[in-house]
């Protein structure tokens, strides 16, 4: 079996439709969380995973957003969490409010975390990749730090797909991987989408410009 395994599309639904539109047939889809924030399209992002009953974890942004909660947010992270409780129905906002922190698939083979095992809100960054994170699944998978690595070791794989809607790593495309669940192997991929649009989409719904220039420097 193969999964598409995604992370922070933070609301950007031009880049979530380039990355669907990128997958190979897969079994399924994974989401280790920020489904919402920074970006202009939260309703459509989570009717896009509510569509396809993507088992998804939840994100410090999904937290704020469904919580009414603060993460040490910038003015920019704090405009983007009012923008999407303004814009979700309630449907939406359950939706959010109901994710869990942590979550094993097939069969405990796979366990989805936003952030860190024992800290969902951690930025675990690639030099802390270590197998120690794994806690009895084959492949470990975070989200969080908008970074995409890989990393294998005899207990198994820990990885992070990278951001579907605004990385961090200084390629501007659109992150994501595949993980085949039968060799444990994981091929990290990346797709070019329109980053001009979703800037404009940005600019018309009067959030801050940073969201839309960051965008084109992957930062």
């Amino acid at each position: 079996m193969e999964f598409g395994v995604i992370s922070d599309i933070h609301a950007n639904r031009v880049a979530l439709d380039a990355v669907l539109a990128d997958m190979p047939p897969v079994d399924g889809l994974l989401c280790a969380g920020d489904v919402v924030g920074y970006g202009p399209s939260p309703a459509e992002c989570v009717d896009v995973l509510l569509e396809r009953d993507v088992p998804t974890v939840m994100g410090n942004h999904d937290r704020a957003v469904a919580r009414d909660t603060g993460f040490r947010f910038n003015d920019m992270a704090r405009a983007g969490v009012r923008y999407s409780r303004e814009h979700l129905e309630d449907r939406h906002i359950e939706w959010l409010g109901h994710l869990p922190d942590e979550r094993r698939e097939c069969d405990g083979y796979v366990k989805l975390v936003h952030g860190h095992p024992d800290d969902p809100d951690h930025y675990t960054r690639p030099h802390e990749f270590a197998p120690n994170l794994l806690r009895g699944e084959a492949v470990l998978i975070m989200g969080h730090t908008h970074v995409q690595h890989t990393a294998e070791f005899a207990e198994g794989v820990v990885m992070n797909p990278g951001s579907v809607g605004q990385p961090r790593d200084g390629d501007p495309r659109a992150a994501y991987a595949l993980l085949d669940m039968d060799s444990g192997a994981v091929e990290e991929r990346r797709v070019e989408y329109d980053i001009e649009q979703v800037q404009q989409k940005i600019r018309e719904a009067g959030l801050p410009e940073r969201l839309a220039t960051r965008l084109a420097k992957g930062e």
